[in-house]
């Protein structure tokens, strides 16, 4: 018999809670810790579409990437669509746990996947943890030789299995390469100071994008959803081999809020 409390811990042994950045909530989000589970919906966000997916699935433990509460509510009622979803999980015994920025942090969580799953081999810490130096937020990676721009635009769209990204171009070629999942820009600066050339992140802005061009800077905007979203559930797979009897399922339903048309 498993329960909700076996699973965190195998969770929490993956990625402390002491690596989430101080901004962050991390954890149970929503239920009962000796609640038995069964079946487990994997999920980026706990949207209303995944709740009603784990409702018919009958899911009792939904885990996300993103909180769903990242700062304390001053009321849960159906008047917000915070309060909907809480209210929702609730009424149908569906516990909801969320690791973040500790699961992007450490060693095999996603900052450092993805430098595989793009096809990359080594790579080196971006900004180190304040609390061990092993684990921090993304990561470098140095080419052996220089390639072209437009190579590696296909090459990460085809790893991410995506048909467009926004690209900043700075120069034609890139040697030096800094990965940051979800919202990355405000560590190109540093990535800059590196020696980088080129950035693959999520949710960059004009203004950044307007700079950095002009200083040469390369940018790859694959869009936060599409830097994340199959790589935590790579990453979940080590959670999954350690559960023989309990069902993990990805959701179907999810999708990336923006599309191009």
């Amino acid at each position: 018999m498993i329960i909700v409390n076996d699973i965190i811990n195998k969770m929490e042994s993956l990625a402390p809670t002491y690596l989430k950045e101080d901004f962050d909530n991390v954890g149970l989000m929503v239920g009962d810790r000796n609640k038995i589970v069964n079946k487990v919906l994997l999920a980026l966000d706990c949207t209303l579409k995944v709740i009603e997916e784990a409702k018919k699935e009958e899911v009792d433990l939904i885990i996300t990437h993103h909180p769903l509460i990242f700062r304390k509510p001053s009321n849960i009622t159906t008047d917000t669509l915070q309060g909907k979803k809480i209210i929702e999980l609730i009424k149908n015994d569906i516990s909801l746990y969320s690791s973040h920025t500790n699961l992007d942090s450490v060693e095999n969580g996603l900052n450092h996947t993805i430098v595989s799953v793009l096809g990359f081999g080594e790579s080196t810490l971006l900004e180190k943890n304040k609390n061990i130096t092993s684990a921090g937020l993304g990561r470098i990676v140095e080419l052996d030789e220089e390639i072209k721009l437009e190579d590696l635009i296909e090459q990460v769209k085809s790893k991410l299995n995506i048909n467009n990204l926004r690209v900043v171009k700075g120069t034609d070629t890139v040697s030096k390469i800094a990965i940051i999942n979800g919202s990355g820009q405000d560590f190109i600066a540093k990535a800059m100071r590196l020696g980088v050339d080129t950035v693959i992140t999520g949710d960059t802005t004009y203004h950044f994008a307007s700079d950095y061009k002009e200083m040469g800077m390369n940018i790859l905007d694959v869009g936060h959803f599409a830097s994340e979203q199959i790589i935590f559930f790579n990453v979940m797979k080590q959670i999954e081999s350690k559960f023989n009897n309990v069902i993990f399922i990805k959701s179907s339903v999810e999708e990336d809020p923006f599309e191009f048309i």
